[in-house]
């Protein structure tokens, strides 16, 4: 069984497990104490890996860490990584999404509130505002979800590293083939439930996107009311929610290495954001979502309350997968057999904002 390392990025503090031969612990105490922690990665490309980790100081602001040493001691840039240039007249608020790119050995993509992509050379320690983005002509119309007007999703293509897709709250998916130079709205299909006209070009409040592991074109999406597919790299999507005891929820992920899989935890809402008939289940797809089941075994059997954010489900490189996710009770749970079984690693965090694994060699 491989050694994996577990990023969980709390409200207060990010906590890192590590698993050895089949055993999990945790680190003695957090990183970053008192900062929330939206958005951690683990780059695997290099001869050492690096996490990253994007802090936010109610004192001193956003910040991203890097490591390389597996998490044992967190370096700072000398000058701030993220920054919105003088004449945008914004402010950083936080760092939703940090990407290593797929085909780019050094590149590190950073999403960011208020909504925008930066573009890193040297691995995540300074970054650079993709501006066609931030200018694009449908941003004065943008409007911020109900957690921010955030960028939480990059997806990268490892054929073409001038493809890039990203998603806004709330305004969509944007996707661009030219390596940003130009962007168009990719949500043909995806219905914004909550607009006067529901199905506009852009104004969906998408909450996750997750690329297929066998078919790069292939894509899921978990949007505010509605799962879907697109098989054409997100020109077009179809629903994909019957089966779900709802369609709304806020994670969607796919399955490392086998094609057509995929998971997401429904939520009940909008009015009462808990899990879906207050039971703690994970749902899989193995058919591209036209069908779905359950997953809860080694989950709690009684009612449950703890709702899982969009970034705060996700699997490793492992084949079974490890499958993880943390929740706003500040539980984590994971499973070693691509979702058959679970156990629960860690309670009483505080919430969980987002979780990373990765195998360790």
């Amino acid at each position: 069984m491989a050694d994996i390392i577990l990023t969980v990025g709390t409200r207060k503090g990010l906590f890192i497990g590590r698993r050895r031969g089949g055993a999990w612990e945790f680190d003695d105490s957090p990183y970053f104490n008192a900062q929330a922690v939206y958005s951690v990665a683990i780059d695997n490309r290099g001869p050492t890996p690096r996490l990253l980790a994007g802090g936010d100081s109610a004192h001193w602001g956003p910040s991203v860490f890097h490591s390389d040493d597996l998490g044992r001691t967190w370096t700072e840039p000398s000058k701030p990584a993220v920054k919105f240039p003088k004449e945008t007249g914004a402010s950083l608020e936080r760092v939703w999404q940090l990407h290593p790119a797929a085909a780019e050995p050094d590149v590190v993509y950073a999403g960011t509130e208020p909504a925008a992509l930066y573009r890193s050379e040297d691995r995540g320690e300074s970054f650079s505002l993709v501006r066609p983005l931030w200018e694009h002509p449908t941003r004065s119309k943008w409007v911020p979800g109900g957690g921010g007007e955030g960028l939480h999703t990059v997806l990268t293509d490892v054929r073409d590293p001038r493809a890039v897709t990203v998603a806004v709250s709330t305004a969509g998916v944007f996707r661009t083939e030219d390596g940003g130079a130009n962007w168009a709205p990719s949500n043909d299909g995806v219905s914004a439930v909550f607009l006067p006209d529901p199905n506009p070009e852009f104004g969906q409040c998408v909450h996750k996107v997750a690329r297929d592991a066998a078919d790069p074109d292939r894509l899921y999406l978990q949007n505010h009311w509605g799962v879907y597919r697109s098989d054409d790299a997100g020109a077009h999507w179809t629903d994909i929610g019957g089966g779900l005891p709802s369609d709304f929820g806020f994670s969607v992920v796919a399955h490392p290495h086998r094609g057509g899989t995929a998971y997401v935890f429904p939520i009940t809402a909008d009015s009462d954001r808990v899990p879906a008939d207050h039971r703690c289940r994970v749902y899989r797809t193995t058919d591209a979502g036209e069908t779905w089941e359950p997953l809860s075994t080694g989950l709690p059997d009684e009612d449950h309350y703890g709702t899982v954010l969009r970034d705060a489900m996700c699997s490793d490189d492992c084949d079974p997968a490890g499958i993880y996710f943390g929740n706003r009770n500040g539980e984590v749970f994971a499973s070693a057999d691509d979702g058959d079984t679970w156990q629960q690693l860690a309670s009483h965090l505080p919430d969980v904002l987002c979780v990373r694994a990765a195998a360790i060699g």
